[in-house]
C-alpha cells in the first residue's frame, strides 16, 4: 500500500507535506512516495531531524516543476513533469493506489480525469465532504467537480456516496436524500423532481427529499446534490464553524468570570473544535475515477495532510473505486433492460 503525495501543493509546502507524510509513515506505517523538488524535501526531513526513523517507508520522488495555486486547470497538460502530474501517474501506473494533493483543486481534478479516466459508466466524478452531525457524520456530493448536473449525474452520485459511507464513514446501511427545498416529491426544481424518481428506482436506501438543516441534524447518512449547490453549502458551512469558534473565543475572553468559566470548560471547547475542524476529516476524495484522489484544503497543516493520507489509505483497502464501477455497471444493466422489456409492439406509450 503506497500513497503518492504532493509535496508542493498547498499554502504552506513543502513542510505541512513533508511533515504530515513522516508522521503517516512513522505513527501509522504508511508507505509514502513523497512528490516534489528533491533538494527541498530533503531539507525538510532533516529538519526533523529523525530522517532515519521512517523506516524505509518514504521514498521521494522527483518533480522539477510545480502547478501554482492561481494557474489554470489546463496547466496540467503543459506541465507534465510537475509534483501533481506525476502523482496521477503513479497511480495510473500502479505504484501508488491513491494520491493525496492539497494544491490546485481545478488542476487535481483535470489531472486525475486524463490520467486515471472515469470508471466505466460514471459520466462526471464528484468531490465527496464528510460534515459533522450529532450522530456522527453526513457525506454530501458533489461539493465541486460539476457545476451542471443531469439526473443521471445525481443518480450516479448516490450510488457513489453510498459506497464511500459504508466503507470509508462505516454506516452499514447509509439513507441517501436528495437536497431540495422541502421534504415533499413535488417540491425542488424540474432536475431534483426527476432525480427523485430515478433514485427511488435505484435500489439504495433512498429516504427522499431533505432540506439543508438535514445535512447537519443526521437525518441522512449521504446527501446528493450538484455541485454549485455542494460547493456553496461546503464553503458555507467552513465559514459558519470558524466564526462560533472566533465569537466563543472573543466571549470567553470578555471578563474575569467569562475567563475562568472559559479554562473549566475547556475540555468542552476543544473536544467541540476537534468534531468542526476540517484538518481532522482531511482530503475530501474525487469519487469515479479509476483509483484514489484525495483533495484537501490549500491551507492544509501537517495534521490535514496525515488526515488526507488516512482516507487515502481507507479507500484503497476497501477498493472502493472496484466497487463504485460494478454497482454502476449493475445500474446500467438493470435500465437498457427495463427500456428493453417496456419496448412491446403494438402497446400505446411504449418504445418501438
Amino acid at each position: 500500500m503506497r500513497i503518492a503525495v504532493d509535496a508542493m501543493g498547498g499554502d504552506f509546502a513543502p513542510r505541512a507535506a513533508v511533515r504530515g507524510a513522516f508522521e503517516s509513515a512513522v505513527r501509522d506505517g504508511v508507505s509514502i512516495l513523497l512528490v516534489g523538488d528533491r533538494p527541498r524535501l530533503e531539507r525538510e526531513l532533516l529538519r526533523l531531524g529523525r530522517l532515519g526513523d521512517s523506516g524505509g517507508r518514504i521514498e521521494i520522488v522527483h518533480a522539477e516543476e510545480r502547478i501554482e495555486m492561481d494557474e489554470p486547470p489546463t496547466a496540467v497538460r503543459k506541465k507534465r513533469r510537475s509534483s501533481l502530474v506525476l502523482c496521477a501517474g503513479l497511480v495510473r501506473d500502479g505504484r501508488a493506489q491513491a494520491m493525496v494533493s492539497a494544491g490546485n483543486t481545478g488542476a487535481a481534478m483535470v489531472a486525475a480525469k486524463l490520467f486515471l479516466g472515469a470508471l466505466p459508466g460514471v459520466d462526471r466524478p464528484a468531490l465527496a465532504a464528510v460534515f459533522p452531525n450529532p450522530r456522527g457524520r453526513t457525506v454530501v456530493l458533489d461539493v465541486g467537480a460539476n457545476v451542471d448536473s443531469r439526473p443521471e449525474h445525481l443518480r450516479q452520485f448516490a450510488v457513489m456516496g453510498h459506497f464511500y459511507a459504508q466503507e470509508v464513514v462505516g454506516i452499514t446501511a447509509p439513507r441517501i436524500g436528495l437536497l431540495s427545498i422541502g421534504e415533499e416529491e413535488a417540491k425542488g426544481s424540474g432536475l431534483t423532481r426527476e432525480v427523485f424518481r430515478s433514485l427511488k428506482a435505484t435500489g439504495l436506501n433512498f429516504i427522499g427529499n431533505v432540506e439543508g438543516r438535514d445535512v447537519f441534524n443526521g437525518e441522512a447518512d449521504v446527501v446528493v446534490c450538484d455541485g454549485f449547490v455542494g460547493n456553496v453549502l461546503l464553503k458555507s458551512a467552513e465559514s459558519m464553524a470558524e466564526l462560533i469558534v472566533s465569537m466563543m473565543r472573543e466571549e470567553l475572553r470578555r471578563t474575569l468570570r467569562t475567563r475562568l468559566g472559559g479554562w473549566l470548560a475547556r475540555p468542552a471547547f476543544l473536544g467541540f473544535k476537534r468534531r468542526t475542524d476540517y484538518a481532522e476529516y482531511g482530503a475530501v476524495p474525487l469519487l469515479g475515477v479509476a483509483g484514489g484522489c484525495f483533495i484537501a484544503h490549500g491551507r492544509s497543516n501537517a495534521k490535514a495532510i496525515r488526515s488526507s493520507i488516512r482516507r487515502a489509505v481507507e479507500f484503497s483497502v476497501a477498493e472502493l473505486h472496484v466497487k463504485i464501477r460494478d454497482k454502476v455497471k449493475e445500474l446500467h444493466a438493470a435500465e437498457a433492460n427495463l427500456a428493453e422489456n417496456s419496448a412491446v409492439p403494438g402497446v400505446p406509450g411504449t418504445a418501438h
